[in-house]
C-alpha cells in the first residue's frame, strides 16, 4: 500500500503575531527585493496562474488597489467580491462561503467587521486567508509601516513608536508588533477611547500609556495616528471630534520627538483633525511611501503564504 504525505498546514495571516519573528523579518527582506525589481521594471511573476479572491464587507481604496495591482504584477489573477454581489449579502453562512470560494481560488483576502468573521472563514477555508482589515486588527498595514520605517531609519527594534489617537485596530496591531519585534509603543488617547485590557494581553514593557499626547511623543522615533472615527462608528463623529481635540498631531508634538522622527498615517487623512497639514505634508512625513509599500509587502506576503520562503 502506498503512503501519501500529509499536506503542510495552511498558514493564515489574520493577526500580526500569526507569524513568528523570523517569518516577519523574512517578509520585510523579501519585500525589499520585490520592490527593487518593481522599481527596475523587472518582471516578478512567481504567482503565475494563481488566483486571489478579495472579499470586501467594508469599502476600500488602498487595500483593493494594492492587493489587485500586486497580484497582477506577480502574474496572478484577481476576483473582487462585495456583500452586494455575493451570497454573503444574502445571509449565506460565512463557513459555507469559505468552503465554496476556497475550492476555486488559491488565496483569499477579506476586509470585514468583527475579527470573529474572518476567523470563522479561515477555519473552513482550504487556502490561506489574509486579514485586509477588521475592527480589531490591521496586520498588512503595520507590516507596511514597519517596512517603511526600515527603509528610512533601519531596523525598528529598540526604537519607540508613539500612537496618538483612538485605541483602534491599528493601535492593537502596533502593540502586537512591538511585543514580537522588540520595540516600545507609547499610547495616548482621551479617556474612554483607550485600549481594551482583554485585547492587550501581557504587554510587558512594550507598552506605556500616557494621558498627555505631547509626553507620548517625547523622544519617539516614529509618530503615527489615524482618523478619529473608524468605519462603522460614524454616528460618534461629533462626540469624537470634541474628545480628541487635544490629540491632533502638530508641529509641537513632532518637535518633542527624536530629531530624526518620522510621521506616518494609514490614510485617508483629515487635515486639521487628527493631524495638521504642516505635519502630514511636511519633511518628516513618509505617508506616500507608506501607502505604496502596502503593495510591496503584500506581494511578499502572498508569495510566502503560497510558495514558502524563496531564495
Amino acid at each position: 500500500m502506498s503512503s501519501t504525505a500529509n499536506p503542510a498546514p495552511i498558514q493564515h495571516f489574520l493577526e500580526f503575531n500569526d507569524l513568528p519573528k523570523e517569518d516577519i523579518l523574512y517578509l520585510l527582506s523579501r519585500a525589499r527585493f520585490i520592490k527593487q525589481r518593481f522599481k527596475n521594471y523587472e518582471p516578478h511573476m512567481t504567482l503565475h496562474d494563481r488566483t486571489l479572491a478579495m472579499v470586501f464587507e467594508k469599502a476600500s481604496t488602498r487595500t483593493r488597489v494594492s492587493f489587485e495591482a500586486g497580484m497582477y504584477q506577480m502574474g496572478g489573477s484577481v476576483i473582487h467580491l462585495t456583500t452586494n454581489d455575493s451570497q454573503l449579502g444574502r445571509s449565506e453562512p460565512i463557513e459555507d462561503t469559505a468552503r465554496v470560494i476556497s475550492r476555486m481560488v488559491d488565496l483569499v483576502m477579506i476586509r470585514t467587521f468583527g475579527q470573529e468573521r474572518i476567523e470563522l472563514f479561515a477555519e473552513h477555508s482550504r487556502v490561506p486567508v489574509i486579514n485586509g482589515l477588521t475592527n480589531e486588527y490591521h496586520p498588512c498595514q503595520i507590516l507596511a509601516d514597519i517596512f517603511t520605517f526600515n527603509e528610512f531609519r533601519g531596523p525598528i527594534a529598540d526604537k519607540t513608536v508613539a500612537w496618538i489617537g483612538d485605541g483602534n485596530n491599528m493601535a492593537y496591531t502596533w502593540l502586537q508588533a512591538a511585543k514580537l519585534l522588540g520595540f516600545k509603543l507609547h499610547f495616548s488617547a482621551p479617556n474612554g477611547y483607550g485600549l481594551d485590557p482583554d485585547l492587550i494581553g501581557d504587554a510587558g514593557d512594550a507598552l506605556s500609556v500616557f494621558e498627555d499626547p505631547y509626553e507620548a511623543c517625547r523622544g519617539a522615533h516614529l509618530v503615527t495616528t489615524d482618523v478619529w472615527t473608524s468605519m462603522g462608528f460614524e454616528d460618534e463623529n461629533e462626540a469624537r471630534r470634541k474628545a480628541f481635540a487635544h490629540w491632533c498631531v502638530n508641529d509641537e508634538m513632532m518637535s518633542l520627538a527624536d530629531t530624526e522622527a518620522l510621521f506616518m498615517h494609514c490614510l485617508p487623512a483629515h487635515r486639521g483633525e487628527e493631524v495638521t497639514a504642516s505635519v502630514i505634508d511636511g519633511p518628516q512625513s513618509v505617508v506616500w511611501d507608506e501607502a505604496e509599500n502596502r503593495m510591496h509587502v503584500q506581494k511578499a506576503l502572498m508569495e510566502f503564504l503560497l510558495l514558502g520562503k524563496l531564495d
